[in-house]
C-alpha cells in the first residue's frame, strides 16, 4: 500500500503545491479564516465528501471505509496565519499586507486536503475511519483546539487517536521527527503593571520610581527558574516588552508595564510558578512604596505524545519513509494548541522537515522570511495518509 499511496502523493504534488500557494497569496488571520475555509469546503466537496463547518471557520469531515472496525483517526492541520510582513519575493507571496503564513499552516492545510484525496482513493482499503479537522486560531489564545473539543469535534464518530504535523526548517526535506512522551512546553501569558509617582528626573528623591521598579522586579522574578525551579524541569520565563505612559529622557513616569511568557512541562509546577511571579512582583513593588497589577492568562497545556501511539507510527513512518529518513526530537519549549487534544485522546504531533540549503530555504518559523522546500509537501500528504491508513488497520 505505502507504494500506490507514493505514487498517488507524487501525482497530485503539483496540485497541492497550487493549492499552498492559493492559501499563502490570501493568509487569515487567527478565527478570521473565513475563506480559507470556504476554499477547504469546496476542495473536500468536491472529493465527493461532506464537510461541515465548526467553531466558525474551522472545517470537519469524515471518510469512512470498509467497516473492518469503527476505529476512528483524527488528522488535523491548522489554517490562521499570522500578524507578520511578508518580504519574500516569490509569485506567491502575501498581497494581505501585514498578514503571512510565517508558522507553515497554509503547508499543513494543502498538505490534508492531499491526504483527504489520498485516503478517500483508497477509502475501501481503509479498516476504520479517519476524520478530517482543518482548525482555526492556532496562534491565539484561547486556542482553536479548546473550542473545536468543546464544540464535540471529538466525537459522533468517537475519535480514538489523532495526528498532526508541523514544518520544521532545521529538518532537511525528505525527513521527519518524532520524541514520545513530552514534547512542547505550556504556555502562560503574563501582564505586569507597575504604578509609582512620576516627576522630574532631577529629583527621583520626590518620586517613586517605577522604571527602577519594574527592572527590580524582572531581575527578581530570573530566580523563579534559576532557584524555584528543579534543574531536571525545563521552565521558561521571559518578557519581551516593556513599556511606561509617558517618560523622557528627564521624566520620570507614572506606571511601567511589561509583558512576558511563562512556559514549562508539569501542571503542578506551573501553578506554583504563577503563584511566585505574583508573590515576587507585589512584595518587590511594595518594598520600594509601588503598588502592583498582576494579570496572568492561562494559555496551553504541554503537550504530551502517548508513548504506544507514537511508537506505532515511528514504526509506520520508517516503513513509509526508511530508518534513516526518521529523526529522534528533543523537547521543543515552544507551545501548540494541538497539546489540548493530546491531554484529550491519545495523540502524536510530529514534524515535517522542510529545509534545504541549496534552495535557500532556512529561515526559521515566525519570521518575515519563512517559505519552504515544497519538496516536503509530497512527503507531507503522503505520508500523513499512510499513517491514518495504518493507524486504522486491523491486521
Amino acid at each position: 500500500m505505502e507504494n500506490r499511496i507514493k505514487s498517488i502523493a507524487n501525482s497530485i504534488k503539483e496540485e497541492i503545491i497550487a493549492i499552498r500557494h492559493t492559501i499563502h497569496k490570501h493568509p487569515e488571520l487567527s478565527f478570521q479564516e473565513e475563506n480559507t475555509a470556504s476554499l477547504v469546503e469546496n476542495y473536500l466537496s468536491g472529493l465527493g465528501l461532506k464537510p461541515s463547518r465548526i467553531g466558525k471557520t474551522g472545517v470537519c469531515a469524515m471518510i469512512y471505509g470498509n467497516g473492518k472496525t469503527d476505529r476512528t483517526v483524527a488528522l488535523r492541520a491548522d489554517l490562521d496565519a499570522l500578524p507578520i510582513q511578508e518580504i519574500n519575493q516569490v509569485d506567491y507571496a502575501s498581497t494581505v499586507p501585514g498578514v503571512m503564513h510565517a508558522c507553515g499552516h497554509d503547508v499543513h492545510a494543502s498538505s490534508l486536503m492531499g491526504a483527504a484525496m489520498i485516503l478517500n482513493e483508497i477509502k475501501d482499503e481503509l479498516d476504520g475511519n479517519i476524520k478530517l479537522i482543518f482548525q482555526p486560531g492556532e496562534e491565539k489564545l484561547p486556542g482553536g483546539a479548546s473550542i473545536l473539543i468543546k464544540e464535540g469535534v471529538l466525537e459522533n464518530p468517537k475519535v480514538d487517536a489523532i495526528i498532526g504535523q508541523h514544518v520544521m526548517p532545521f529538518i532537511n526535506t525528505g525527513k521527519v521527527g518524532f520524541r514520545k512522551g513530552l514534547y512542547m512546553a505550556s504556555t502562560d501569558e503574563i501582564y505586569i503593571t507597575v504604578h509609582g509617582k512620576g516627576g522630574h528626573g532631577a529629583m527621583p528623591h520626590l518620586c517613586v520610581d517605577p522604571v527602577v521598579i519594574s527592572a527590580q522586579i524582572i531581575i527578581a522574578l530570573q530566580q523563579v527558574v534559576s532557584r524555584k525551579a528543579k534543574p531536571i524541569l525545563p521552565t521558561v520565563l521571559s518578557f519581551g516588552k516593556i513599556n511606561s505612559d509617558g517618560g523622557a529622557t528627564n521624566v520620570i513616569p507614572n506606571s511601567v508595564s511589561f509583558d512576558g511568557t511563562l512556559r514549562t512541562l508539569d501542571e503542578k509546577w506551573r501553578e506554583e510558578c504563577k503563584g511566585l511571579i505574583e508573590k515576587i512582583a507585589v512584595n518587590t513593588a511594595e518594598m520600594y512604596g509601588a503598588t502592583v497589577d498582576v494579570r496572568i492568562e492561562k494559555g496551553y497545556p504541554f503537550l504530551k505524545n502517548d508513548e504506544t501511539l507514537t511508537s506505532d507510527i515511528i514504526n509506520f513512518a520508517k516503513h513509509y519513509m526508511g530508518d534513516e529518513q526518521v529523526e529522534d526530537l528533543d523537547i521543543w519549549m515552544a507551545a501548540e494548541d494541538f497539546a489540548f487534544y493530546s491531554q484529550t485522546v491519545p495523540a502524536c504531533f510530529y514534524r515535517l522537515g522542510t529545509r534545504n540549503e541549496a534552495k535557500g530555504k532556512v529561515s526559521a518559523v515566525h519570521t518575515n522570511t519563512f517559505d519552504i522546500d515544497e519538496d516536503a509537501i509530497e512527503t507531507g500528504c503522503g505520508l500523513m495518509a499512510y499513517l491514518a491508513y495504518s493507524a486504522v488497520k486491523t491486521s
